[in-house]
């Protein structure tokens, strides 16, 4: 899947937690996301000073706090897992640590309860 793909097929599913993410629509999205937050800050701090809260970066990551959620799940369930697995987050440092090395695993290949194959 191209990084445009990707990108669109995340949004447009973007409360769809069934089904399976392969890692580049994970990732691709992942960094996406980042670099369009990045720009906000930036944007944030000389539009309105550094000292203030980030309105436009705050907008942004409330409105992709499902999608990532949906394709962290996704992305889970393309390894065998759990997408209840994000819950881990709620760990400071090593939930963040684990779910990275989740999410970096290798497609599982056969069937699982999460479907036949990756999108």
């Amino acid at each position: 899947m191209s990084f445009g793909d990707s990108i669109k097929y995340c949004f447009s599913n973007y409360a769809n937690f069934n089904g399976r993410a392969g890692r580049p629509q994970f990732w691709y999205f992942i960094v996406f996301t980042w670099v369009v937050g990045v720009i906000l800050n930036v944007i944030d701090a000389v539009a309105f000073g550094s000292s203030s809260i980030g309105v436009l970066s705050t907008i942004w990551g409330i409105a992709v706090v499902i999608p990532h959620l949906a394709v962290g799940s996704r992305r889970l369930h393309d390894t065998g897992k759990s997408g209840w697995m994000q819950l881990l987050l709620l760990i400071p440092c090593i939930g963040v640590i684990i779910l990275i090395i989740f999410w970096a695993m290798p497609t599982s290949t056969a069937a699982n309860n999460y479907g036949s194959e990756t999108v």
